[in-house]
């Protein structure tokens, strides 16, 4: 008789435990144990490790799989106590520990059958036993991970119209559920309770009179907003640092002259020589050209599709140097400029920040991370069985992403939605903006090191975003590089067709209209997959907390991030009051609503897995163990830099701090 020492890890969060009964079974290359249950008094409570022992009567050969199954007791008969069992721990009559990684809720009646923490690619995998529990793996995951369309001409998404659709291991925890309901509740019942009992302000201080928990960040914005240097600052390092390019020629629909700006360049420099020297900037909003605003309590909102050109001084500062509020240029469409009046300048820089708004929350923020991060997500789901080596590296960068997404579809864009309600781009523009949008993203736009070359924003000098993300960049790609490389030779990526497949969803799913985007139609060595994965963590954690984890510390101070406008942008200089300014922004709940949407987005969860964070042990070789500590090791020491640099800022950057960024979009 054989005897196997089983050790169960119950998971440790609110709810993981059960009084179901638990059986076990062994399966090996020549026999299997029989289920036998692991009986307990107590049960199997949150948090516990238990020890059992499972006895065969002959031998199983090798062990190669574990089955567990929950039962009901009989005074239980009709209710589904589930478990979320973490891992199981076999030690073989050899005395030789097996780990079997689980990590997922067993409901009532299920079987659920685990194999071992080595992780195998397919063409390695020989035993029959193994090879039906890989493809059993992806029959079922196909099953329950479905694709749908969201739009036509946008990422598919995941088919589950509410969270509770979802298979339950992807789901949020119990305690982020009720936290985040309660910060919900919480939120808008202050603003209930504190919403000023008028339409319009009555000056922009009022707009500071709301009590939410104000950071400092929050108060340097509110303090510095109508700074030309800190508008151009934004650009760089604010919620949205991703518009900017370097300025080669002026546009033919942006006529701005030397004589026009040559106040605002140094004495001997011209716009032509500024041009040649790489200081001259632009941000064009065009994708917002020709958008019908929204109608706000019954009344018309208007965008603006701004073109806007900064200069790099020599003191290391951008500046707005000219400003065109709409793409065709004529009479109707002046120039502005900071020698204009004081009012005229500001209201044009309003508008521009409201064509922020909409490029950093549908563009950068919604489409090129959470949308994309979905289709990452559930091709991995459908292609990836649990025991690749892929699927194990990625998986962690994929929690809470499609309950977060679905959220985020019900609240936020839809119909009813924020964004339908109380943004001046509504539903309707708000999907031919995000079309176009979709079909203008490419591979390198997504690929930090790429980019930042696309955009000719190597030099610029404080741009803290782009020297973070860079250093992020190489540190993830070490990593991955040395993972990957551990498990695959340049054959072995050409000839892994659960690889492969995961990149063709990929394909077919996220950018279905855009044909010219540069994706890797396949993966022909280990370089290239290095690269694409990269990419793909880069953007679930490094990308989204740069684009996220600010927006109410940089939009909380309305006036500086408006999500509307009431008035449409002026056609004439000379003309703009300060009580014009008070007109055009947004009304009193408009406001509030925003206020309350970015505080809840940019609050950081009680379980928040910070990158680099990988609590559930999924790699049970030497070598990507060893990768995973010296990955940690980088990232500590990169914080360090970070926070010695930001003790010599007036505002620091926090938001790439590796403590700051989640390994996954996980809010």
């Amino acid at each position: 008789m054989s005897k196997y020492t089983i050790r169960v890890f119950t998971g440790e969060v609110f709810g993981s435990g059960t009084s179901n009964r638990i059986y076990i079974n062994l399966i090996g290359t020549i026999s299997n144990s029989g289920h036998q249950q692991l009986k307990t008094l107590t049960g199997f409570w949150a948090g516990s490790e238990q020890i059992f022992t499972v006895h065969c009567k002959s031998d199983i050969g090798d062990l190669l799989l574990v089955e567990l199954e929950a039962k009901s007791p009989s005074y239980m008969e009709f209710i589904d106590d589930e478990w979320f069992c973490s891992k199981i721990i076999v030690t073989t009559p050899q005395d030789v520990s097996m780990l079997f990684p689980c990590h997922r809720w067993i409901s009532c009646n299920e079987k659920l059958f685990l194999r071992d923490a080595v992780a195998m690619l397919k063409a390695k995998d020989t035993a029959p036993e193994l090879l039906a529990h890989r493809h059993e793996n992806l029959k079922r995951r196909c099953q329950n991970f479905k694709w749908s369309i969201y739009a036509p001409g946008l990422p598919h998404i995941v088919l589950a119209e509410s969270p509770t659709e979802l298979p339950p291991e992807v789901r949020f925890s119990f305690t982020k559920d009720k936290e985040y309901r309660f910060s919900l509740g919480a939120v808008f019942m202050k603003l209930k309770l504190e919403s000023p009992a008028k339409d319009t302000w009555d000056s922009i201080e009022d707009v500071g009179g709301i009590s939410f928990e104000k950071t400092k960040t929050y108060e340097y914005v509110q303090k510095n907003w109508k700074k030309d240097d800190f508008f151009g600052y934004q650009f760089l390092n604010g919620v949205n640092p991703m518009m900017i390019k370097r300025c080669s020629e002026i546009p033919e629909n942006f006529p701005v002259t030397n004589d026009m700006v040559k106040s605002s360049l140094p004495k001997t420099g011209t716009l032509e020589k500024e041009i040649e020297k790489g200081n001259i900037f632009l941000c064009d909003y065009k994708r917002l050209s020709g958008l019908q605003g929204n109608e706000i309590n019954k009344k018309k909102q208007y965008l603006a599709a701004p073109l806007c050109l900064l200069f790099s001084t020599p003191q290391g500062k951008l500046i707005p140097i000219a400003i065109q509020l709409n793409q065709e240029p004529g009479a109707r469409n002046p120039i502005f400029l900071p020698s204009d009046s004081q009012t005229d300048w500001l209201l044009a820089k309003i508008f521009v920040r409201n064509a922020e708004f909409n490029e950093h929350e549908l563009n950068f923020h919604l489409l090129q991370t959470h949308l994309l991060g979905e289709v990452f997500t559930v091709a991995m789901m459908r292609n990836l069985p649990s025991c690749h080596p892929l699927f194990k590296l990625l998986v962690p960068h994929t929690r809470y992403n499609l309950q977060i997404n679905i959220m985020a579809r019900m609240r936020l864009v839809s119909v009813n939605g924020i964004f339908s309600q109380f943004t001046a781009i509504g539903n309707e523009s708000m999907t031919t903006f995000m079309k176009r949008a979709a079909s203008s993203l490419t591979y390198s736009s997504l690929c930090l090191p790429d980019n930042i070359k696309e955009r000719g924003v190597e030099k610029i000098p404080n741009y803290y975003y782009r020297d973070d993300g860079l250093a992020l960049w190489d540190i993830i790609f070490n990593f991955v590089h040395g993972i990957m490389s551990f498990y695959y030779t340049d054959e072995a990526v050409q000839n892994d067709k659960e690889l492969q497949a995961w990149l063709t969803e990929i394909l077919e799913n996220g950018l279905p209209d855009n044909n010219e985007a540069g994706f890797p139609k396949s993966f022909g060595n280990v370089e290239e997959l290095s690269k694409f994965v990269t990419m793909v963590i880069f953007t679930v954690s490094v990308q989204h907390a740069a684009v996220n984890n600010g927006q109410f510390d940089f939009g909380g101070w309305m006036p500086n991030y408006p999500s509307a406008l009431r008035c449409p942008p002026p056609s004439c200089k000379g003309d703009t009051t300060n009580d014009c300014i008070l007109a055009t922004l947004p009304d009193v709940k408009t406001t509030l609503k925003e206020m309350a949407t970015l505080y809840l987005l940019s609050r950081e969860s009680s379980d928040q897995y910070p990158l680099g964070y990988y609590p559930e042990v999924l790699f049970s070789e030497e070598t990507p163990q060893q990768l995973m500590a010296q990955f940690e090791k980088a990232l500590r020491i990169l914080e360090k830099k970070i926070e010695t640099r930001n003790k010599k800022l007036d505002l620091p950057y926090t938001y790439l701090n590796p403590k700051n960024v989640d390994n996954s979009i996980a809010i």
